[in-house]
């Protein structure tokens, strides 16, 4: 199956000298959520822009439903919604005004029904007569989604969309995204909450100092660096670990009613039962067993310290 976005050797290079993309390539799958993280300055709404096209990259080419975005701008374009990370509106209009002319500016017919299903799933219909200046900031971040979806685009893009948006409104506003991605909308967004794009995303990238340094399936990249964590808690405390204990470096907690042992599966399947067989062997007493696997956070954490 073609790929609805294929970035081949791209780069952007500014007349400063500074390298923001470093020979980028990248596929990405109709009807998926692919979440762009990185640190600060990684490059992320870089490549987004170079995407759609409101900047020009400096090397290599980026297809668009298999449409050059330089050279087909018009038709690529017209497939995509771009949430930026900016709050830009024009502060005299009013929200209903602000949708309809975006939806006009790409030729769309009339069809204020839609404009209405979209204002009411983001919290925004009793707020279509009240001038954009009025709004608060998360009403704000919310019409720019209003805005983007306007003209009912196959690829909508959210850059850090849930900046200054209320947990509430988050939520509802992720319920919205979902069923986007239901009806076959590609969404590519970047977020400071991984714990979304653990959520939502099929596929992760992660980038940093404008390389992207990871592209995987979001099951896939936790499964194959994902780290276990287990919590023993015993029935009598320990005052030190043991010795045969020693090869699996324990951690004592809870003042000794508790140890605490990290490990990959991927690296020794069968190291947690080799544990509770030196446990049984020691005659030690299990109370409780807590098993807790690795977030989306720590391994982005981790991928990003590794590097440097």
């Amino acid at each position: 199956m073609q790929p609805i976005i294929s970035i081949s050797n791209t780069s952007k290079i500014y007349t400063s000298g500074f390298q923001a993309l470093d020979n980028i390539n990248l596929d990405i799958n109709k009807g998926e959520i692919f979440a762009l993280l990185g640190p600060n300055g990684a490059g992320k709404t870089t490549l987004i822009a170079c995407i759609c096209g409101t900047i020009n990259a400096t090397h290599g080419s980026i297809k668009i439903n298999g449409w050059d975005n330089v050279k087909d701008y018009k038709k690529t374009r017209s497939i995509v919604g771009l949430v930026p990370q900016e709050l830009v509106t024009e502060a005299f209009e009013s929200t209903w005004t602000t949708i309809k002319f975006s939806r006009g500016l790409f030729g769309k017919p009339k069809n204020d029904a839609y404009l209405q299903d979209i204002l009411t799933k983001l919290s925004l219909w009793d707020k279509r007569h009240e001038q954009i200046r009025f709004l608060s900031g998360g009403m704000k971040r919310r019409l720019l989604i209003a805005k983007a979806l306007a003209h009912e685009p196959e690829i909508l893009f959210l850059d850090e969309p849930s900046a200054g948006v209320d947990v509430e409104l988050r939520q509802s506003m992720w319920e919205l995204i979902k069923k986007l991605k239901k009806n076959g909308t590609t969404i590519i967004l970047t977020t400071h909450y991984i714990e979304e794009a653990e959520m939502m995303a099929d596929h992760v990238g992660i980038i940093d100092a404008g390389k992207l340094i990871v592209v995987d399936e979001k099951k896939s990249l936790m499964n194959s660096l994902g780290k276990k964590q287990i919590i023993i808690n015993l029935s009598e405390p320990l005052s030190e670990i043991p010795v045969p204990f020693a090869p699996f470096n324990l951690q004592i907690e809870n003042n000794g009613k508790s140890i605490l042992y990290n490990y990959n599966i991927n690296q020794d399947k069968d190291a947690l039962k080799k544990l509770l067989a030196t446990i049984n062997e020691l005659n030690i007493s299990i109370q409780d067993v807590i098993t807790r696997e690795s977030s989306l956070e720590e391994i982005f954490v981790d991928i990003i310290k590794g590097k440097k």
